[in-house]
């Protein structure tokens, strides 16, 4: 079951931290989440799991940011969350999906216990101009059946900063 805003406003502060925190971002069944104006592009044309694959990070200007189709960027969320006792997902906003912008490739899931930034998998179908703090995906959060186990990794958990992939870990 999903939490309805009402639900998720109730648990703020406990089940489910935000910071920053606006009310005014809460839906009647999720939460909007900003864009930071941090994003990374990954240096290597092709690249490996094997390796880990070197990011360049910028910063996105006041004025905006185009991306271009055919690239994977990688972006953060303004917004640090930690979810406990609920599943947190995150998917793309419609009015986002309405300019061909894609917020994340196949990582929208979150785990039971997650701490941290979340980073992004910008991808667009044309090119589309974003900027920094808008309002670019939402998080809901889904109530689970049985114990609850907290989520723990040496790659991703407590990320205060774009993460890149850090499959070459498990190679």
């Amino acid at each position: 079951m999903i939490l309805t805003g009402n639900e998720i406003k109730k648990n703020i502060g406990k089940n489910i931290i935000i910071t920053p925190y606006d009310e005014s971002q809460v839906n009647p069944n999720s939460y909007n989440l900003k864009l930071s104006s941090e994003i990374a592009v990954y240096e290597d044309e092709i690249l490996d799991p094997k390796k880990e694959n070197k990011v360049q990070n910028m910063i996105i200007p006041d004025e905006g940011f185009i991306l271009e189709p055919g690239k994977l960027y990688l972006a953060k969320t303004l917004e640090y969350t930690e979810t406990y006792n609920y599943v947190p997902i995150l998917f793309g906003r419609s009015s986002m999906g309405r300019l061909g912008l894609g917020i994340h490739v196949t990582a929208g899931f979150g785990d039971v216990g997650f701490c941290g930034y979340w980073t992004l998998q910008l991808t667009c179908l044309q090119r589309v101009k974003i900027y920094p703090y808008m309002k670019i995906c939402q998080i809901v959060y889904f109530s689970v059946q049985g114990e609850t186990e907290n989520y723990i990794s040496d790659k991703y958990q407590n990320s205060d900063r774009i993460m890149a992939s850090q499959i070459y870990k498990e190679m």
